[in-house]
Order: structure tokens, then C-alpha cells, then sequence
């Protein structure tokens, strides 16, 4: 945008004369054109009398010739917004066009202030975060039941044919995820079956039925918290594994290269880890509640004077079949759910190690989360069905 004086107009309309800045009786002349043409030099002037400050009585602007935005973007800098908007409005002398442009460049570089934040009312303000979260969750889920529908109908295109069989990494993930955990889940759960069994004792005493302590430790390892804890420690040391596995593949651009070369990443990279947790978590919850009901009779024989032998028979003539079984029929579902969610993190993650961490983080925390609320479910389901 160029706006001209006309006596320039009219004296030379074709020659441009370079703009300048000359100082007489303590005035500021500002003379020829203010153009991008000579941009570089004046900006060199405006800089060289940026320790100075005009006010509108001191400025002559009757020599100024053509003015374009970049020149006006100049006078700004030079006189500064408040004193090129009053000489755009008060001078007279000025053409119209040249005093618009002027004053629709210092009105645009005029710092503004920042707008206050708007204030909302505590109610508005929690019914807002919680629909933002009820959304954010909702998504989640969204997301992860499609992903579960992928991963089974890869799983139902490839069981048929075995030649598509990844036997390799099947193998591998089985030992990374059920064979390298069982001495961390075996602790574990021998510990904390020693816990429920002084917690036990301890209340049971008071009405001189330590004998139940047995019944106890057998009820709880059996029916919730071998399948719980060994669910809680895969969600914690494998869903994260898997997320960083993936995550770190797609940073260094290995996921494309996969589909690059005509492969599923879903068929390579997640359906045997998949297979390998549902395979690893029945194990490893079977191991745990073993561990438990070791941890528990060793209590028991230590603080109670129940022998082993005595132990394994109460435990025998008190508890039922269904209870392990109950215990084990969680398992492949929580499993499936672990590795499900660990490798969508890893196939969200985006092109940063920053990436990486996030979703790592939130395949935990979705994995737990998912696992107790599971847990809750079949537990008043089991229990309305009277299993």
C-alpha cells in the first residue's frame, strides 16, 4: 500500500527522491519518500536518532513525499505510535490517503493490552474441567475399542493361515513378559500373603477364630489377588515396555519403513505381544497364588501353630473349585486389555522423546485403572451370579 503528497505528484511524478531526516531550530524535517526501495538506509537514519523523542510541534512533514507501509512501519519506530496518530489526525497539510495509511500503520503496531482472562463462576468452571475430562475419556475409550476390533480381526485373518505366523517374536515376547517377571510376581504375592495372613490373625484372634486365617489367605489369593497383583505388575513393568518399544519405532520412522515394505504393523509388531500376555498372565497368576498360599502357611505354621499339612486340608475342605477357577478366567482378559492398551500408547506416540514418556506414563495409568475397574465388575458380577 503506497499513499503520495500531490505537490510531489505534480513537480516530478516519475522521479523518486530517497527519504531523509534532517534537524533545523530544534525541528525534525522528515523529507522525500518513505518506501521499501530505501528501506536499509532508513532505517540506518531512524537508528541512528532513536535516543531522541519529538513531540507533534517539533515535526515538519511538509517535504514528505511517497509513503508505503514498510516506510510508515519506520515512522512508528522513529516518532512512535501516540505522536504519528496525533500528526495524522491534526496535520492538515497531509493528503488524506497519506494520512490513513499513517494512521492505520501506527493504530496496528499500537501495543494493545493483553486481555484479561475471563472469570468464571467455581460452578462453571468444575462442570467445564469435568465435561473436558468425560470427553477426554470417551475418546480414550473410542479409540481403544477400535483398536481391539483391529487386533481381532488381524487375529482371525491370520489364524487360518501359518504360514503368517510370527513364531519368533511370540516366543521372544513370552519370555520377556511371563518367564523374566515370575521372581518379581512370586515375591510379591509371598509377601503380601504373609501381610493378609497377620492381618488376619490379628482380627480373627479376638474372637478366638484364628483357624479361618487359612480360609482367608486360600479365598482372597484364589479368587482376587493373585490374578489382581500379577495384572497390577504386567500393567506396570510390560504395557510400558511395549509402549516404548513401538513409541521409539515410530520416532525413528521404522513403522513407515513397515509399511513401506506392505506390512501390517498391527500383524508384526502387535498381535504377538498380545498372544504372548495371554499366555504370560495365566502363568504368572497361577505362580502368584501359589506364592500367596506359601506366604500364608508360613505365617500360619510361624504365629498360629497351624502345620502345613493342617493348612493344605482346611484349605481342601473349605474351598471350592470356582474360586480358582473364577481367579484364572480373569486373567486372558486382563491380559488382552494390558497389551491392547500398552501398544495403541506406543502407536500415538508422536515424533519426540517427549512423546515417548507421555504415552509410556499413560499406558500405566490407563492399564491399572482398567485392570481394578475390571476386576470390580466381574467381582458384583461373580457375586450376583453366585459363583
Amino acid at each position: 500500500m503506497r499513499a503520495s503528497s500531490p505537490k510531489n505528484q505534480n513537480t516530478s511524478p516519475n522521479k523518486r527522491q530517497p527519504g531523509s531526516l534532517a534537524s533545523e531550530n530544534g525541528k525534525l524535517i522528515i523529507c522525500g519518500d518513505w518506501t521499501l526501495a530505501d528501506y536499509t538506509a532508513l532505517k540506518h537514519h531512524v537508528k541512528s536518532r532513536s535516543d531522541q523523542s519529538w513531540t507533534v510541534p517539533n515535526i515538519n512533514l511538509e517535504n514528505l513525499g511517497r509513503v508505503d507501509t514498510a516506510g510508515a512501519s519506520l515512522l512508528v519506530s522513529l516518532l512512535g505510535t501516540e505522536t504519528l496518530i496525533a500528526l495524522a489526525k491534526g496535520n492538515a497539510n497531509l493528503p488524506k490517503e497519506l494520512s490513513a495509511l499513517l494512521l492505520a500503520v501506527a493504530e496496528a503496531m499500537k501495543e494493545k493490552p493483553a486481555p484479561e482472562p475471563e472469570s468464571l463462576a467455581p460452578t462453571t468452571l468444575f462442570l467445564s474441567e469435568t465435561g473436558k475430562r468425560v470427553e477426554a475419556v470417551w475418546h480414550l475409550t473410542y479409540l481403544l475399542a477400535g483398536f481391539i476390533g483391529q487386533i481381532v480381526a488381524t487375529l482371525l485373518a491370520i489364524l487360518p493361515r501359518p504360514g503368517r505366523w510370527r513364531v519368533t517374536p511370540f516366543v521372544a515376547a513370552i519370555q520377556n513378559t511371563g518367564l523374566n517377571a515370575l521372581p518379581i510376581v512370586a515375591l510379591l504375592t509371598f509377601l503380601v500373603g504373609a501381610v493378609v495372613a497377620f492381618l488376619g490373625a490379628t482380627v480373627l484372634k479376638d474372637f478366638g477364630a484364628t483357624i479361618y486365617t487359612v480360609n482367608l489367605v486360600a479365598f482372597s489369593f484364589l479368587r482376587e489377588f493373585g490374578v489382581l497383583l500379577a495384572a497390577i505388575l504386567l500393567a506396570g513393568r510390560t504395557a510400558s515396555a511395549f509402549t516404548a518399544q513401538i513409541g521409539a519405532m515410530k520416532v525413528n520412522e521404522e513403522l513407515d519403513a513397515i509399511r513401506t515394505l506392505g506390512l501390517d504393523p498391527v500383524e508384526l509388531l502387535v498381535v504377538p505381544r498380545v498372544l504372548a500376555m495371554m499366555v504370560s498372565l495365566p502363568i504368572l497368576t497361577f505362580v502368584g497364588m501359589l506364592s500367596g498360599l506359601v506366604g500364608g502357611g508360613l505365617v500360619c505354621a510361624i504365629a498360629l501353630d497351624i502345620t502345613p499339612t493342617q493348612f493344605m486340608a482346611i484349605a481342601e475342605r473349605d474351598i471350592a473349585l470356582k474360586h480358582f477357577l473364577v481367579g484364572m478366567s480373569k486373567a486372558p482378559i486382563f491380559a488382552f486389555l494390558i497389551a491392547a492398551i500398552g501398544c495403541l500408547e506406543g502407536l500415538k506416540v508422536g515424533g519426540s522423546a517427549q512423546s515417548v514418556g507421555v504415552h509410556t506414563t499413560s499406558s500405566v495409568v490407563q492399564s491399572i485403572f482398567m485392570v481394578i475397574l475390571l476386576d470390580a465388575v466381574a467381582a458384583l458380577f461373580f457375586m450376583e451370579m453366585g459363583w
